[in-house]
């Protein structure tokens, strides 16, 4: 074989040895530290560089995205001696990849450290109900220590968050028992509030129903006087244009007398002692017309029955006025529906009589 081709060959080769060894493609949000003869040189950026061959080489890769770390539970003691096992989430970024690689050996496990003791610290000078209820305050306090510390480091802290605070299991039963005491004091209180409002509500439904029920009562009654006296007045004006005579007067009032003994409830009835006066004007009235037509009233169209075909006066007692008398109740009634009866068939009975023509007396007769 030919030396010229051999040695073309080799040099070829070693010219893509060279070539590759001095390119260097760096992958987005990707940093890397070049050290030339052991010493650092510079960072390499996203894209295409070009090294050394055989005096250049990368040291440390970084990633410079945001990155999540999360630590194991780690023991702390509170300021009122209670052990309780908290663990935390750190959300970092290496801002300054050259510090990251050599201003400290290990940052994650530095972080971790610095996370526990500034933790201890913050924790130990509050109580546990103080630690439960001040999460956004231990963040605050952790993420400003971290970030002091960090920055010499290349680091940025951007978050610290507690995930948990475990505290031990017998005060986990304790804390369980207070929270259901309180609830149930809650729901006592809830539940008597709920009471006190209903009976309030209640009460002053209670009171606007009465006074309703009381204003209508009252409206109703002052229509009912306001009727009653309308009525009393329309009929005392017709009795006085109509010029009634207490022939007409008496007639009404033994009308009206059956009702009287109408309602069921009366188990005591009272006669007044105008009853007799009334009767014996409608029976004198009748009687003085009939004496001046000068014959008997012609006999009335209703047939009478034959309770009714006794005379009136030997029906009704002759009673003296305020006298009262005491019945019973069914009786009464009876007989007062009765007697108002054939008071008033005899009163038609006398006024169909008054108004038939009246028979010509003799002597105008024998005259004519």
């Amino acid at each position: 074989m030919d030396p010229v081709v051999i040695v073309t060959f080799v040099a070829a080769i070693v010219v893509v040895f060279l070539v590759a060894a001095t390119v260097r493609i760096v992958p987005q949000a990707r940093r890397y530290n070049i050290e030339r003869f052991g010493r650092y040189r510079r960072t390499l950026q996203p894209g295409l560089n070009f090294v050394v061959p055989m005096a250049d080489r990368i040291n440390t890769k970084l990633d410079v995205r945001e990155q999540v770390y999360s630590s194991d539970p780690r023991p702390v003691i509170t300021e009122d001696n209670l052990v309780v096992n908290i663990d935390t989430v750190l959300y970092y970024q290496i801002t300054d990849p050259r510090a990251a690689a050599y201003e400290v050996a290990d940052y994650l496990q530095a972080i971790d450290q610095l996370t526990v003791t500034t933790l201890r610290n913050v924790i130990g000078s509050m109580d546990l109900e103080e630690t439960l209820t001040s999460r956004e305050e231990i963040n605050s306090r952790l993420r400003a220590v971290l970030d002091d510390a960090t920055g010499k480091w290349g680091i940025r802290v951007n978050r610290v968050e507690i995930k948990a605070i475990d505290p031990p299991n017998t005060i986990k039963e304790a804390m369980e028992k207070q929270m259901r005491a309180e609830r149930d004091k809650r729901a006592a209180i809830l539940h008597a509030e709920g009471e006190r409002q209903a009976k309030i509500l209640t009460a002053e439904g209670t009171r606007q129903k009465d006074i309703l029920e009381a204003q209508g009562a009252q409206q109703a009654m002052i229509l009912r006087a306001d009727g009653e006296a309308k009525a009393v007045e329309l009929v005392f004006q017709a009795v006085h244009r109509n010029n009634a005579d207490p022939k007409v007067l008496a007639y009404k009032y033994l009308e009206t007398l059956p009702h009287l003994a109408s309602s069921d409830n009366n188990t005591f009835w009272v006669i007044p002692g105008e009853l007799t006066e009334a009767v014996r004007t409608v029976t004198s009235a009748f009687s003085d017309q009939s004496t001046v037509g000068g014959s008997q009233p012609a006999q009335p169209e209703e047939a009478v029955t034959a309770d009714d075909a006794t005379p009136y006066e030997g029906r009704v007692p002759e009673l003296d006025a305020g006298s009262t008398v005491s019945l019973d109740a069914a009786t009464a009634a009876d007989r007062a529906e009765k007697q108002a009866a054939a008071a008033v068939n005899d009163a038609k009975a006398e006024a169909e009589a008054a108004m038939s023509p009246q028979t010509p007396r003799r002597g105008q007769a024998s005259g004519d």
